[in-house]
């Protein structure tokens, strides 16, 4: 491969495109005689450098399929990348004895990357598994004359064309005309349109949920810190405060370093501790 081409293959579509565009457009295109040359070097010396000098010279074949994928709302460099993919698997299989251009047998390859991609990205649940299926989901927008809904006979027509089941043409429509919505989204009031919307998971059943139950530990929960906060008020400030730096500050002191704040042995400190909490405890269960 010429030290030319090296910079550009460091670089990603994503990086900056319309720099990776550039760069790959500047990339002669080969000859008929140099395509089939570093084919045959590939195919039977299995070169590396023929390869990547092959890919190189068909990136911007990759650049102009992606753009007739743009319609689906999906990043172009995402697109060219996975184009990239499917290039390189075709130059891996080309056979330059079937007497075709590279870039003739590529498209294939190229395509099927990119549909693969955006079948898997366009929305969050599947909108096309059969082959039928598939083949509807990338004619159907350019089979229809306008934004509404199909008549009978223009649903009729397009199943003839394609070749498929006229119900799974209202079927695609249907899903291609639909929006995903996340199953825990947030609530959006804001909106007038979407005025009381809740997200899907509101309005299952929560058997394990019990009314009464959450009444009576919330009561629980509020009396028994009513108790602590009460008991805690009984203590001498100096048991409030060694309790405090034990078990609530962040950074919890040792005995010793309490030891040396109040001028005692830490055993002294650990009996007032284990007194405070005792008084804790009873005043709680009371």
């Amino acid at each position: 491969m010429s030290n030319s081409l090296q910079p550009v293959m460091q670089m990603v579509p994503g990086a900056n495109l319309g720099a990776y565009v550039q760069a790959v457009g500047a990339i002669p295109v080969l000859s008929p005689e140099r395509e089939r040359e570093l084919a045959e070097d590939l195919y039977y010396n299995d070169n590396l450098d023929a390869a990547r000098e092959l890919v190189m010279s068909h990136l911007r074949f990759v650049v102009h399929i992606a753009r007739s994928y743009n319609g689906y709302g999906l990043a172009e460099a995402d697109l060219i990348q996975e184009g990239n993919v499917g290039l390189m698997k075709a130059v891996k299989r080309f056979d330059p004895e079937k007497g075709v251009r590279l870039v003739s047998f590529a498209v294939h390859w190229i395509k099927a990357e990119m549909h693969e991609y955006i079948l898997r990205n366009w929305r969050i649940v599947k909108v096309a598994t059969t082959k039928a299926q598939r083949k509807l989901f990338f004619n159907l927008r350019s089979q229809k004359k306008s934004l509404s809904w199909l008549s009978a006979d223009e649903a009729q027509a397009v199943a003839d064309d394609l070749g498929v089941d006229v119900k799974e043409v209202h079927r695609m429509e249907g899903r291609l005309a639909s929006r995903d919505v996340a199953f825990d989204m947030p609530s959006d009031s804001s909106s007038d349109d979407d005025e009381g919307w809740q997200a899907p998971q509101y309005y299952l059943e929560d058997h394990s949920a019990d009314p009464a139950l959450e009444v009576e530990e919330g009561d629980w929960k509020a009396n028994t810190e009513a108790q602590l906060h009460g008991a805690l008020s009984d203590l001498d400030e100096r048991s409030r405060d060694i309790l405090a730096s034990r078990w609530l500050a962040e950074e919890k002191a040792t005995l010793h370093e309490l030891a040396d704040r109040y001028g005692v042995s830490a055993e002294r400190i650990r009996q007032l501790e284990a007194n405070a909490m005792k008084k804790l405890k009873a005043a709680i269960a009371a």
